[in-house]
């Protein structure tokens, strides 16, 4: 159940992040940042697991889940943006 309220969480993280941090290097779709919203969801529960701050089997919270998010959305706008200046 942890990993569905992950990806729930993930989702709602995505849509938050996407309105905190608007550009033009991050996504635009609606699936590409609701799927980043996700991976930065278990990116926060897997640091916060090993950082201790969860405990095994226990997800991110949703501020956590946004913080991830918005990591991986510049993590994201930077790698797509170099790539796009290489071409």
């Amino acid at each position: 159940m942890s990993i569905i309220w992950t990806i729930i969480i993930g989702f709602i993280a995505g849509v938050i992040a996407k309105f905190i941090m608007p550009g033009d290097n991050e996504p635009s779709g609606f699936i590409l940042t609701t799927i980043l919203g996700i991976v930065g969801a278990f990116f926060a529960t897997y640091l916060g697991q090993s950082l201790g701050w969860y405990r095994p089997g226990e997800g991110a919270g949703l501020v956590g889940a946004v913080v991830g998010a918005i990591i991986v959305l510049f993590v994201y706008g930077f790698v797509a943006g170099r790539s796009r200046r290489a071409i």
